[in-house]
């Protein structure tokens, strides 16, 4: 799977097809994402996501969130897709976040979890 980053702008102005497609996994850049109602029961989880960014403050912040769903669009051919996950995301502002010291690893509060937010959408590169 992987979806061209390139669209063309005619066909972007025409907009994605009617009919989409959903995943329970998407590989993307070495890494395996799978969406969290697929991981139920497995010992291994790959659902959690982290997006790199910033604030117009001097302080950087990184998001953190669950992937729910992912979606392709396609825009009439098959070279032409978009892929988007669909993640619910958390407060992490005025949350403690632990990191493992030894492992990098990040701990984030579950019940801090954003009930309205309206971007939930991210694209794959």
């Amino acid at each position: 799977m992987g979806g061209s980053a390139a669209i063309s702008l005619s066909l972007l102005c025409l907009g994605p097809e009617r009919k989409v497609k959903c995943y329970n996994g998407y590989f993307f850049n070495g890494y395996v994402f799978h969406i969290e109602k697929y991981e139920h029961g497995r010992k291994t989880y790959n659902s959690d996501i982290c997006v790199k960014g910033s604030t117009s403050s001097e302080f950087e912040v990184d998001y953190y969130g669950r992937l729910k769903e992912v979606i392709e669009l396609q825009y009439h051919s098959e070279q032409n897709r978009v892929f988007l996950f669909k993640c619910y995301w958390y407060d992490t502002i005025d949350r403690e976040i632990r990191v493992d010291p030894h492992y990098g690893l990040v701990e984030i509060n579950s019940k801090a979890r954003h009930r309205n937010v309206n971007d939930v959408f991210i694209f794959t590169k």
